[in-house]
């Protein structure tokens, strides 16, 4: 294995040691692929390794640095993508066969300008298969293993993005966010990762799931690697009508640690959702006492439509998803039958060897919920329950500027112990409600669970484009816990 220890360095140290001259960018991208080589035989977070475009970058990084030019502000600085983002000479699998041997034609926004930052692009990371799902057991090729427990999942859908930097094999990835995908893992995995506001960051090149629910944002080790990654990838798009015109803003720079006089919300009316375990709740309200010792004014607050977020996903998610997935029928992109008796059998025949069995559930659920006859009973209540959701969070804002929930109702499971899909759905019933209201929001590890030794997280919740706010806070947490985010599998290979 490279000398090098990635595991051992955050995304600053490795661009300010790059810089310095202390290693090389080529060093760093032999690193990665060492640590890959090592342990992703276990944990399975990469579906595609991509050396050839990771060295080009590394080159081209070592020889600015030799002739003193200005490097970018992630200089060899190693990076996975989550396999539903479009990167030319990668194929975009969305990890269903459905799309095994698609190329990417054109560069997902948030990806190029990560890259455009001098990260090396490492290879493209598992997933569950079009996002849908909460384990990363639904992948058509086979699932991620967390690397605190290989018996464990690392959640989902965005799995191979938290494994990887878990385990030290990149030091930052992307993933996406559309009822909890990038907060879920990193609290089942020990890792950060963030949520932005939905327009903050272009969806550009990422295969939709849901359109109004979508986010790309980053997971790092640190607050700080979030950061500097939200700083790279964050602005407006013209190729994204939806991405926002506010300004991006220095959101590493405001990491010092000093929340005295933020309020902090508590929000205390859904930490007895079924199925939340105890020293979730604990960790919660520990968190409160301590911001509260940094010097922040905690106080209680309530969100009483939260309650009903889960039951609204699950329908416009769903409604979103057979609408954008109509498109993978075997004529205009996806899987095709060779052998198809009409048009008719070619659609079923196409859809149904394409598409995994949790796909095809969300889609008819979808289809159905969109249906006529049942649009307004089912579609239409679930909008205007995301209303009053939104509602309660604007209401919320006007006495806090972020709020605390668990980020998970439990720590990671086993493979398999989630055997229907109410269980498993529950997993997101804290992060879902920012999805609908379009919020940003940030998973941090919060310790450790007693009985299984894995990971536990706190969300902090913000305002629309309230990052800046959201990351000090964050910071400052993880500074006063003093986690180690060491996994028991990379201390046993380092």
């Amino acid at each position: 294995m490279s000398a090098l220890d990635l595991s051992s360095l955050s995304a600053r140290q490795v661009r300010d040691g790059v810089a310095a001259g202390d290693f090389s960018a080529r060093e760093l991208a032999d690193a990665s692929y060492a640590r890959i080589q090592a342990l992703d035989a276990d944990v399975h977070a990469f579906l595609q390794l991509t050396p050839a475009l990771a060295y080009e970058a590394a080159d081209r990084i070592d020889a600015a640095r030799v002739a003193g030019e200005e490097l970018p502000p992630l200089a060899g600085v190693p990076a996975g993508i989550k396999d539903n983002m479009n990167l030319i000479g990668t194929r975009t699998t969305c990890a269903s066969r459905m799309l095994e041997s698609y190329e990417s034609v054109y560069d997902c926004t948030a990806v190029r300008r990560l890259l455009d930052a001098g990260a090396l692009p490492i290879g493209k990371l598992n997933m569950d298969e079009f996002a849908f799902g909460s384990s990363t057991e639904n992948s058509a090729f086979g699932p991620t293993r967390n690397p605190w427990s290989l018996d464990c999942v690392p959640g989902g859908s965005s799995g191979g993005s938290a494994a990887s930097v878990a385990a030290g094999m990149v030091s930052i990835s992307l993933g996406s966010d559309t009822g909890g995908s990038i907060r879920q893992p990193a609290a089942l995995t020990g890792t950060v990762g963030l949520k932005p506001t939905y327009g903050r960051v272009s969806r550009y090149g990422v295969v939709a799931f849901g359109s109004s629910l979508d986010q790309i944002g980053p997971f790092g080790k640190t607050v700080d690697d979030a950061a500097l990654a939200l700083e790279a990838i964050a602005g407006e798009d013209p190729y994204d009508a939806t991405s926002a015109a506010a300004t991006v803003e220095p959101y590493a720079a405001v990491l010092d640690g000093d929340v005295r006089g933020l309020r902090v919300g508590l929000v205390t009316d859904i930490l007895e959702v079924e199925g939340c375990a105890a020293e979730v709740r604990q960790s919660v309200l520990d968190a409160a006492k301590m911001f509260a010792a940094l010097g922040a004014d905690v106080a209680e607050v309530t969100l009483p439509s939260a309650k009903h977020g889960l039951a609204a996903y699950y329908v416009i998610g769903p409604a979103e998803a057979s609408s954008n997935l109509a498109r993978f029928d075997g004529i205009r992109y996806g899987h095709r039958v060779d052998d198809a008796a009409d048009v008719i059998d070619l659609y079923s025949r196409s859809r149904t060897e394409g598409f995994g069995p949790e796909t095809i559930r969300r889609i008819m659920l979808g289809t159905y919920a969109l249906s006529a006859g049942y649009y307004d009973a089912y579609y239409g209540q679930a909008q205007k329950a995301r209303t009053l959701i939104i509602q309660d969070f604007r209401k919320a804002f006007e006495q806090f500027d972020v709020l605390l929930t668990p980020t998970t109702p439990e720590p990671a499971f086993r493979f398999g112990e989630k055997s229907d899909p109410y269980t498993m759905y529950l997993n997101d019933f804290y992060t879902i409600p920012v999805n609908l209201a379009g919020n940003c929001a940030i998973s941090v590890p919060s310790g450790l669970c007693s009985e299984s030794g894995m990971p536990l997280g706190l969300q902090i919740i913000g305002d629309h484009f309230a990052e800046t706010t959201v990351l000090r806070a964050a910071a400052a947490y993880e500074k006063a816990l003093g986690f180690d985010t060491t996994p028991p599998l990379v201390r046993g290979r380092v």
